[in-house]
């Protein structure tokens, strides 16, 4: 489900501003992207974000503006002079003293040199407490906004639960027909070919085609079960399920389209046939919304 939350609180000498975007997807993933380190550790985060969500493909955005504190805007000169007497020792160590000004040309990108960045290591404990705050109250605004899609994606779906509803009862309203309508092809050829070549044909071989016929294009126990899946289909729709609604839904679709399946290769009449039709298009537009139920 698609879903939008943001948040922003501060700290001493520090503010935190989180935003949280994100698009469908079967499973949940998530990018974290923003200021060092907070990128580097995005199973810390997915821990706080799991408790929220459990689908989606969740973009973090994670922004810290730190204020500087070594006299100079934006850079942390202590770190610079470390960095670049590293580089000197391992230069003049490896016998290439000419190498040092490539490398230093992109000191500025490592860790712990901007003043928006944080020196590596291990989560900042000055700032991560209230990064985890901003966090969990973006994810307040985000699963907010994902159950106002769920309200409108749940209301589709119950349009489409009355779609094969309507359908299933049309197709039980015509099926008392199917029968008695071949029996009457079956005799109108066999009145057809006595007609014409002046031979009897017994009632008993009449009789023994239209069972054949009856059985092979029974349909009673599929539709009995595809109703059983659409009352469970709406029971799940109204109050979700402790494991999951999205994953228990497509459970019964599935199931749903066992029987739709079977329906259509027994279905003996083309007015049935058609209708089965109908319901596989509304099992296959259900099918593309609960890949996006949590």
């Amino acid at each position: 489900m698609t879903g939008f939350g943001d948040a922003r609180d501060s700290g001493p000498g520090f503010t935190v501003a989180v935003e949280l975007r994100a698009v469908n997807n079967r499973h949940l993933k998530l990018t974290v992207r923003g200021t060092d380190p907070y990128p580097a550790f995005d199973a810390d985060i997915e821990k706080i974000v799991r408790k929220v969500v459990r689908r989606g493909s969740v973009q973090a955005h994670i922004r810290v503006e730190r204020e500087s504190t070594t006299g100079g805007p934006g850079l942390n000169v202590a770190a610079v002079r470390s960095y670049l007497a590293q580089l000197k020792a391992a230069c003049e160590a490896a016998g290439v003293p000419e190498a040092l000004p490539g490398l230093a040309a992109g000191i500025l990108d490592l860790p712990g040199v901007s003043a928006d960045s944080a020196p590596a290591g291990g989560l900042p404990e000055d700032e991560w407490p209230v990064v985890e705050k901003t966090i969990a109250a973006a994810l307040v605004k985000f699963d907010a906004a994902r159950k106002d899609e769920g309200r409108q994606m749940a209301a589709e779906l119950m349009a489409q639960h009355g779609v094969m509803t309507n359908g299933l009862t049309d197709i039980r309203a015509h099926l008392p027909t199917v029968v008695a309508q071949y029996r009457e092809r079956i005799l109108e050829r066999v009145r057809a070919a006595v007609a014409e070549a002046g031979v009897g044909v017994e009632p008993a071989h009449l009789i023994r085609e239209v069972a054949a016929f009856a059985d092979r294009t029974e349909v009673a126990e599929e539709v009995t079960r595809f109703a059983a899946h659409l009352d469970q289909f709406a029971e799940i729709v109204r109050v979700g399920a402790a494991d999951g609604a999205g994953r228990r839904l497509e459970f019964v679709v599935q199931e749903m389209g066992r029987e739709a399946n079977t329906l259509g290769s027994k279905a003996g009449d083309v007015a049935v046939s058609r209708l089965v039709i109908e319901l596989k298009a509304a099992l296959e537009k259900v099918r593309e919304l609960i890949q996006n139920v949590e």
